[in-house]
């Protein structure tokens, strides 16, 4: 682990109301030592972006259960590159059909999720992302 806590904000952008998932995961990255803020429900990503900002987090993690996932990561990622805060790495879960994950890579997601995937391995993989940031 990197000297100074991980920072991460979980974010749950555009009309998505379910967010048990996202809370879950808040947990088990506070639990492993992380500093977390919960943007709560119905955040856009202008607000997303510039709460991370604001708050000096390595890393952003969406999570979108709506089906609105292509436009509201790329929305992210563009006031990300428009900020020029483009060293925050993106992740992102939910239900994200594999046709549209190789595009959400190419717009520089970091990580993508689906359900069932083991707490452990978003520790391990947001402290390595984190890592990479504080370098």
């Amino acid at each position: 682990m990197p000297d100074r806590k991980i920072r991460v904000l979980i974010a749950k952008p555009g009309l998505d109301g379910h967010d048990r998932g996202a809370k879950v995961v808040a947990r088990a990255l506070r639990d492993a030592g992380m500093e977390v803020i919960y943007s709560g429900l119905k955040q856009t990503p202008d607000q997303i972006v510039e709460t991370a900002i604001q708050e000096d987090v390595d890393v952003i993690g969406l999570s979108i259960l709506s089906g609105a996932h292509m436009s509201l990561f790329k929305r992210v990622m563009e006031k990300l590159k428009a900020e020029d805060a483009m060293d925050i790495m993106v992740i992102g879960g939910g239900i994200i059909p594999d046709e549209d994950r190789k595009v959400l890579m190419d717009l520089g997601v970091k990580r993508l999720y689906g359900p069932g995937t083991p707490t452990g391995q978003l520790v391990d993989e947001i402290a390595e992302l984190a890592a990479e940031r504080q370098e």
